[in-house]
């Protein structure tokens, strides 16, 4: 990916430094947490997740409001690895997730320490991926899910994937699962509209090279991000899970276009800074 003459390296440099020194201070005491099934292994990383976006110069905004209920699946667009961190400081809740992020270094660690569950791009093992998810709700989590089944250039939302939503199917203690569609737009940098030729430089998409991106999207300055909670649903208001699916991608499509084009869905709710 090219280098944008505005991404500063020496912000770059403070950033990144600041993020893992204050990572690796706490990777122990979420380790020493999950080990001794604390009650701070969940609530821990949203706090962690707050303090990063502060680090990593992300000015979040939310419409609506996140379901109260427990468990809760959110369905969420796909637009970069900063997802993670606008998620994970809004919402106490662990990520879904593909199971390569699982190997690789340093945040494949993040991610198991953050109760991740990883699936695998392999219908054989559909069963055993939906089990656990089923397993983890039924003991009150909440999980955040990509349907889109990879990341996209943020200007857009691709199509959802109805096979991640069969755990929508279960029902934990005999209850219908509770599903929120979540939408994510990166709008602003410094204040102002970023458009389409800006985005590229916070979306991490296709073949791009995630160091250099990392070093570009961590020099830009401060990056404005809108986050809509969409009204939760069950699958019973549903004849199917791809009817589920499709009915979230709509919103969430829907969100995505409202926020790029400077209008909110919920424009009764007052911007609410959020991390």
């Amino acid at each position: 990916m090219a280098q944008v003459s505005f991404a500063s390296p020496s912000r770059a440099f403070a950033r990144l430094l600041q993020y893992v020194a204050f990572t690796l201070c706490l990777i122990p005491v979420q380790a020493v947490c999950l080990l001794i099934r604390a009650p701070l292994a969940k609530t821990l990383p949203q706090w962690y997740h707050r303090q990063c976006a502060r680090l990593l110069g992300l000015s979040i905004e939310t419409h609506g409001a996140p379901t109260g209920n427990k468990p809760a699946l959110f369905a969420c667009n796909h637009v970069s690895y900063l997802d993670i961190t606008v998620l994970g400081a809004l919402l106490p809740a662990s990520f879904v997730a593909k199971a390569e992020v699982a190997r690789w270094p340093f945040f494949g660690l993040l991610a198991k320490l953050q109760r991740t569950v990883f699936v695998e791009r392999n219908a054989r093992r559909a069963v055993d991926q939906r089990d656990e998810m089923t397993r983890r709700l039924e003991a009150g989590d909440r999980l955040i899910l990509f349907p889109e089944g990879t990341s996209s250039d943020g200007n857009r939302v691709l199509p959802f994937k109805s096979a991640l939503f069969s755990v929508a199917e279960k029902r934990p203690h005999g209850e219908p699962l509770t599903v929120q569609p979540v939408s994510i737009a990166y709008t602003k940098l410094d204040g102002l509209a970023m458009g389409r030729y800006l985005r590229p430089f916070v979306a991490w998409y296709g073949d791009m090279d995630l160091a250099s991106h990392i070093w570009t999207a961590t020099g830009l300055g401060t990056i404005g991000v809108e986050v809509t909670f969409h009204e939760p649903v069950t699958i019973d208001r549903f004849n199917s899970r791809k009817a589920l699916g499709d009915h979230c991608q709509c919103e969430v499509a829907r969100g995505v276009s409202e926020a790029l084009a400077g209008r909110s869905v919920h424009q009764e709710d007052a911007h609410r800074p959020a991390a």
